[in-house]
Order: structure tokens, then sequence, then C-alpha cells
């Protein structure tokens, strides 16, 4: 009789034991089948921050590209109408193509700085 205590006691204990403790996850499984490693929140939190500064980066990058091709249109356009003009006439059109260019140069020098 003893025995069988002793041996239900020893089976019994080391179940209760478990039952009451969480079970760890499974880890995340990678497309290969191999486990990843688990990735917290701050980690989480910093790749998708870098992850819209890229994209952030990008977008500027592509707006610049945008206002400088229209400022090499703008400038050729500027000297179209100069070269038409003499020393005595100064067109009003001269007056607002460099006007457009200067604000459009204001806006590729600020896009250029980045976000400060």
């Amino acid at each position: 009789m003893g025995r069988c205590f002793f041996l239900i006691l020893f089976f019994a204990i080391p179940s209760c034991a478990q039952s009451g403790t969480p079970r760890p996850s499974t880890p995340a499984q990678r497309m290969d089948g191999t486990a990843a490693p688990p990735i917290d929140d701050d980690e989480n939190r910093d790749r998708i921050a870098r992850d819209m500064a890229k994209k952030a980066n990008l977008e500027r990058q592509a707006a610049l590209k945008a206002d400088t091709d229209k400022l090499v249109k703008l400038a050729t356009e500027l000297k179209a109408y100069v070269d038409k003009s003499n020393e005595n006439v100064l067109s009003l059109e001269v007056l607002k193509k460099a006007e457009e260019i200067e604000k459009l140069a204001r806006s590729v020098k600020d896009k250029m700085k980045g976000p400060n």
C-alpha cells in the first residue's frame, strides 16, 4: 500500500505543477520552417519607425525630382521670354516666370533640408 501511495504522489505532483503554470507560446515560424526569434514591442516600433522614415524619404526624393524637373522647364521658358525681349521692354510674363521660379526654388531648398 505504501508503494502505491508513493507512486501516485510521484506521478500526480509533476502533473499538478505543470497544469498551474502557463505554457510558453510556440515560437513564430519563418517561411522556411525554422523558428524565428520572438520580436518584442520596442523592436517592432523601431522597425515601423524606420520603415515610415524610409517611405517619407522616398516620397521627399520623388517630390524633389519632380520640382527640379519643373524648375528646369521654367528656367528654359524664362530664357525664351528674355531672348524675345529687348533692352527697352520687360515683359510681365518674364516677371511672373521669375517669381514662380523663385517660389519653387525656395520649396526645393526647404525639401532638401528635410524635416527638422
